[in-house]
């Protein structure tokens, strides 16, 4: 009787101090909570070890303190060997102003060479500043209906304002991008790096002109865009941890497809091969192509991983084989386990449904997108902990 007692006392004192623990937070005010950690080391890549499943992505992680540590070295990793340098900003660098009513301009400015970006904020018809943001990599291929009726404001993020690389039609090459003027350095990026980069730069205007000027809320930024522009959504939200929700339509291989999976798959798919390497260093394909790929340090679920703990949302379409949306669910799983190792898989999940055009979601998987932005943009109540959805 004592022992079923004493049994009973300390499940309820366990309990208690699990609810009297701080979950993580949603986001931060910084753009790098990992900036002061020292790199690790980076072996040639004909050094590195075989690996044939996912590393691990909570490698070296008890708890959430381990966590900026952990996320530091995988970021470090993939701008080493796969998209190059996202370079950090100065005090005094980036200088912004608002253009009228709605147009905001920021001036990057380094080695005496000035870079500018300029978006503008549509604001909701409904509810009262400061608004919600939902930034689209090169535009927002979600369906208006999912904001129109909700106080979210939304802007487009230009990318070709740093890097113009485009996949159809006239288009510069490496070390010809406005990006390499300010950093000739890092002609070998690949365009994502860079495209990171840049986005970063508009919310740092932002937060600059704060929510008087511009009558945006930046602890509640939600980034987005389809196909190409969803690896840039990914990534654009991965590197920078003032993005409260990512969410990543259709980004196929590079994207959340895991790497190591799609060279296994036997239908042709995106996989690091067959991939555009305007978007990536060069290197990579040289390094880890083939067989290859299993000597490379991290994969795909990890870049998702790198959201955590901040919210993010995974959306694919099995109807487009190239995409790779069997290694993306691959990556899903295995990125997920941070979350739930930390006590909030109710952050993270996918939607991978057919039937429908790419970058066109079809309504009956509206719920899950809205499900998300409701939450993470607009602090509603909203179910997310069971939207793992796949129709493999």
């Amino acid at each position: 009787m004592r022992k079923t007692i004493i049994t009973a006392l300390l499940a309820i004192m366990a309990l208690t101090m699990q609810a009297q623990t701080p979950q993580p937070p949603h986001v931060y005010t910084v753009e790098n909570t990992g900036s002061h950690f020292t790199p690790p080391v980076m072996p040639a890549p004909d050094q590195l070890p075989i690996i044939r499943e996912l590393p691990d992505a909570l490698e070296g992680v008890t708890d959430f303190t381990d966590w900026s540590k952990r996320r530091s070295d995988i970021s470090h990793m993939i701008q080493h060997y796969g998209i190059g340098l996202k370079p950090t900003m100065e005090a005094g660098q980036v200088v912004a102003h608002m253009e009228g009513d709605t147009a905001l301009v920021v001036y990057v400015t380094v080695n005496g060479q000035t870079l500018t970006l300029h978006s503008t904020i549509h604001y909701p018809k409904v509810g009262q500043p400061p608004y919600a943001l939902m930034i689209g990599t090169s535009m927002i291929s979600l369906p208006h209906q999912l904001f129109e009726d909700r106080p979210i404001a939304t802007m487009t993020f230009h990318e070709k304002q740093v890097n113009d690389y485009g996949q159809w039609g006239p288009h510069h090459e490496r070390g010809e991008h406005p990006f390499d003027r300010l950093y000739p350095s890092l002609t070998a990026n690949g365009a994502y790096s860079e495209w990171a980069w840049g986005l970063s730069r508009l919310i740092d205007g932002l937060q600059q002109l704060g929510p008087e000027v511009t009558k945006i809320d930046t602890q509640h930024i939600g980034v987005t865009g389809c196909s190409y522009a969803g690896k840039m959504a990914l990534y654009c939200g991965a590197f920078d941890e003032r993005v409260a929700l990512t969410i990543a339509q259709e980004p196929g291989g590079g994207g959340a497809a895991a790497w190591r999976t799609s060279h296994e798959s036997k239908d042709k798919v995106e996989d690091i091969d067959k991939t555009d390497y305007h978007w990536f260093m060069e290197s990579q394909r040289d390094n880890f192509r083939g067989d290859s790929v299993y000597r490379l340090p991290y994969d795909q679920h990890e870049l998702c991983a790198m959201v955590c703990p901040r919210a993010l949302l995974l959306l694919g379409n099995p109807d487009y084989v190239w995409l790779s949306d069997r290694a993306m669910l691959a990556s899903a799983k295995a990125a997920r386990k941070v979350w739930e190792h930390f006590g909030i898989a109710d952050r993270m999940g996918w939607s991978i449904v057919g039937k429908h055009g790419h970058c066109q979601l079809p309504e009956r998987q509206w719920p899950e997108v809205q499900a998300f932005i409701d939450r993470f943009l607009l602090e509603r109540p909203a179910k997310t902990d069971n939207i793992q959805i796949s129709e493999f």
